[in-house]
């Protein structure tokens, strides 16, 4: 495979992942039946938001992250490559905790509702905890944007480098400017030197 074709299926990955986290955090993730009285529950819905707020940041900063990518040098995609897979990993860690404990995850929005705060007083209302695919489907995301940093960490060195646009222009005044003296005879002529 080209290292075009590289470069581009790892940016178009990198923003499809980062975008899919994005959205997959501002889903329903949990559903919590709290007790109201002794004998009413209350449902209580749970978004990503609440249960795993970093993952927005991480998303903006994997979006953030592509844009570099585009105009980096050699060098610094596989930095970038790096920090995309720690972002990814960043990703995973936060969603695996709100799936490893539903009840804490939930807790801000339970006692929003209720005004009961505590971890112990929010798990002692809670009845049941029943979560979406939304959760797990953040923990792929995460996972495969890891992966996409490790791709770029490998194959960056393949990449095309960027544009000339963002390249420094060198002078390629063919004449010797090390020579005062052919400044002069240059600005006598009506040569601007200002203008190179």
């Amino acid at each position: 495979m080209s290292g075009r074709r590289l470069k581009v299926q790892s940016l178009v990955a990198g923003i499809l992942f980062s975008a899919l986290t994005l959205i997959a955090w501002t889903q329903l993730w949990f559903t919590v039946s709290v007790n109201e009285t002794t004998t009413s529950t209350m449902a209580i819905a749970v978004t990503g938001d609440l249960a795993a707020p970093a993952l927005s940041a991480f998303s903006l900063a994997g979006l953030a992250l592509v844009a570099a990518l585009t105009i980096s040098g050699t060098v610094l995609r596989i930095v970038l490559g790096v920090l995309q897979f720690a972002i990814g990993a960043g990703v995973v860690a936060s969603t695996a905790a709100a799936l490893a404990n539903p009840v804490a995850a939930s807790a801000s929005a339970v006692t929003k509702v209720t005004g009961v705060s505590g971890s112990h007083s929010v798990a002692a209302l809670v009845e049941t905890s029943s979560q979406t695919a939304w959760p797990w489907l953040a923990l792929v995301f995460g996972a495969l944007t890891a992966a996409v940093g490790v791709v770029v960490a490998i194959t960056g060195l393949r990449w095309p480098g960027s544009s000339r646009r963002y390249q420094a222009i060198a002078d390629t005044d063919q004449e010797d400017s090390s020579n005062p003296v052919s400044d002069w005879d240059r600005l006598s002529g009506g040569s601007d030197p200002t203008s190179r």
